[in-house]
């Protein structure tokens, strides 16, 4: 193959990458030449120069290095030619970071040398790594990886830092270099591409924009820009209030509302349609039965969002569905906390911080709330309060793309990943003792029932679900999985504790006898459900869930017990859309019958359910 050949073949592979980050069509041809000889020339045109500052005199914002342009003539931004490759001296996913770091002690000494060249040579190699984990966020850059695969782990992004070049170069508003992430197949290997875009005079310091494409507001843009600038936000307002209809409808697919035609169903067997296999396994109560063809069902249960009501209430009146017009308000975990704290009873305790309702942990959107959650950071760490965070994207449920940190740089590197909120952590659980381990976090999980928006009927599974952490509690380790979360049925190498809810019912209670389970804690935390429904349909689509007398709705809804001044609080985490409940039906196989003869069949037994 020739050497057009070869450059045609690279571009049917690249282009879309290259256009997609705005890299100038006069480079390609560059980038090929240099990526097939593996020509890494930077250190032709850069020189990184050590910057000394005396006593007390450095900000811990400052930078040690800069970058300085060499080149006699300068450097022309529109000359094919100045490209450079940017090797990447560590990559890796956050959760592995500090076994990287304790595996590889040249990797350890490379990082901490150039994150702190003015280290003392008495730090032991822990005191380094504590280092390097907490200062790495000022370095990081990620990436995704550009695979085939399905798999939604393969799409969570690597974290990278650059060699020492690439490290080097600062940030400006006004830069005269951009940095871009490169995949190049044929390696399968990841680069970061430098070049100019304005003409660069010898002696001229190279610059980037660290927050590029992320704000155009001034204020999040001061805050986006902490980890490399010292700013103060403690007189920012924190306060939190709800948005408008136009909030909740934004980057969503228009969902519309049924017309209001209440038609009876009656037949001797209702004719069930579903996408999960689940249900057409055990769902044998007499009264149901299971069809192949969804034009002959009464009853939907569909895996995908249901977007179409009026349609489907005016051509099928007669149709039951499982899902209920706009109830992302619940799933979606930004629009969650919004909701509920339609329950609060006032914004905050002056003096603690604390934020109402109880039972919903301080939550900030991350993208439209960034200044106010650094402003609530920062008066935490002025009143020298616990300051622990767990970070989550909106969408995405078995703590994917999901961090602990108390680190705020870190948490301003996460929005550039995806849409993310910030929620307080449950620095003080409620423990269970596994004998074999000892004192673990641990979470439940309730199956609740949506009947109707209006009258409000809604219920509680009676038999709760529990998931446990596999090693001992403690406010360290945060990249440590089995340490800080309990979802351990998606992996087949964490071991996975199973018990049955009556069987905790007794353990429990011998753990904390004044607690008893199905007098005091279950009753909190039924009233707490009870309130979530309450605030959801107290407002009119988009803002609520909407009426629809052809919807039944099953959530999951996650939460845990925390300790609040000597006394038990339950704490909600998570409602999540059409959840897997194989685990529910090999433990109570009439779990699909029960549920839906009382959705469908008014048979809500009050010994299988609660009503809220």
């Amino acid at each position: 193959m020739d050497e057009a050949e070869h450059f045609k073949s690279f571009l049917t592979i690249h282009q879309p990458q290259l256009e997609s980050s705005g890299v100038p069509k006069y480079f390609w041809s560059t980038i090929h030449e240099k990526l097939k000889n593996q020509i890494f020339d930077a250190g032709d045109a850069f020189q990184l120069a050590r910057i000394s500052y005396e006593d007390d005199e450095r900000c811990p914002t400052d930078p040690f290095w800069k970058l300085f342009v060499t080149l006699e003539n300068g450097i022309l931004f529109q000359e094919p030619n100045n490209i450079y490759l940017i090797d990447h001296a560590w990559t890796y996913r956050y959760s592995d970071a500090m076994n990287d770091l304790r595996e590889n002690p040249g990797l350890l000494e490379r990082m901490y040398n150039f994150m702190k060249p003015e280290w003392s040579k008495t730090e032991s190699d822990e005191e380094k790594i504590e280092f390097i984990l907490t200062e790495m966020w000022r370095y990081n850059n990620f990436f995704t990886l550009h695979t085939n695969s399905t798999k939604i782990e393969d799409a969570m992004p690597f974290w990278c830092i650059m060699d020492e070049v690439g490290s080097s170069i600062n940030h400006s508003d006004e830069p005269n270099f951009r940095i871009v992430p490169f995949y190049h197949a044929s390696e399968n290997m990841n680069y970061t591409l430098l070049f100019p875009i304005k003409n660069v005079k010898s002696g001229d310091e190279v610059t980037r924009n660290f927050i590029e494409g992320q704000t155009n507001d001034a204020d999040k843009h001061r805050a986006l820009l902490l980890p490399w600038r010292d700013d103060n936000f403690l007189e920012e307002n924190f306060e939190q209030t709800e948005p408008d209809e136009n909030y909740f409808l934004s980057s969503r697919i228009a969902e519309t509302l049924p017309e209001k035609i209440i038609e009876n169903i009656s037949h001797n067997k209702l004719k069930v349609y579903s996408e999960y296999d689940i249900v057409c396994k055990f769902l044998n109560d007499p009264s149901f039965e299971i069809v192949d063809n969804e034009e002959e069902a009464n009853v939907l249960w569909l895996l995908g969002h249901i977007k179409n009501y009026r349609e489907l209430s005016v051509e099928r009146p007669h149709l039951f569905l499982n899902q209920f017009p706009f109830e992302f308000v619940l799933t979606i975990k930004d629009l969650l906390s919004i909701v509920c704290r339609r329950k609060a009873e006032g914004q905050y305790n002056k003096e603690t911080l604390e934020t109402f309702p109880k039972w919903l942990p301080t939550t900030f959107n991350l993208s439209t709330e960034l200044v106010k959650f650094v402003a609530y950071y920062q008066n935490r760490e002025a009143k020298q309060l616990e300051n622990h965070w767990i970070c989550k994207p909106w969408n995405l449920a078995r703590g994917l793309d999901t961090y602990v940190t108390k680190d705020l740089f870190h948490i301003l590197r996460l929005p550039a990943t995806g849409p993310k909120i910030a929620q307080k952590y449950i620095t003080n659980p409620v423990l269970f003792d596994r004998m074999e381990i000892g004192k673990v976090k641990f979470d439940i999980r309730y199956v609740v029932l949506l009947k109707s928006v209006n009258p409000l009927e809604c219920f509680a599974y009676s038999n709760f679900f529990l998931r446990f952490a596999n090693k001992p509690f403690a406010l360290n380790n945060f990249q440590d999985y089995e340490q800080h979360f309990t979802v351990m049925n998606y992996s087949t190498k964490t071991p996975l504790c199973h018990i049955k809810c009556a069987d905790f019912i007794i353990k429990w209670e011998n753990q904390y006898p004044n607690y008893p389970w199905t007098t005091k804690v279950e009753p909190m935390i039924l009233k707490m459900l009870k309130d979530v429904f309450e605030a959801a349909t107290s407002m009119e689509p988009p803002r609520g869930i909407a009426e629809s007398s052809q919807s039944r709705a099953v959530y999951a809804v996650d939460m845990m017990l925390e300790w609040r001044e000597n006394e038990m609080q339950p704490v909600l985490l998570e409602f999540n859309f059409q959840p897997d409940c194989q685990r529910a039906c090999e433990y109570y196989p009439d779990f699909y019958n029960d549920i839906f003869r009382c959705l469908f069949l008014n048979d809500c037994n009050k010994n299988v359910f609660y009503e809220l």
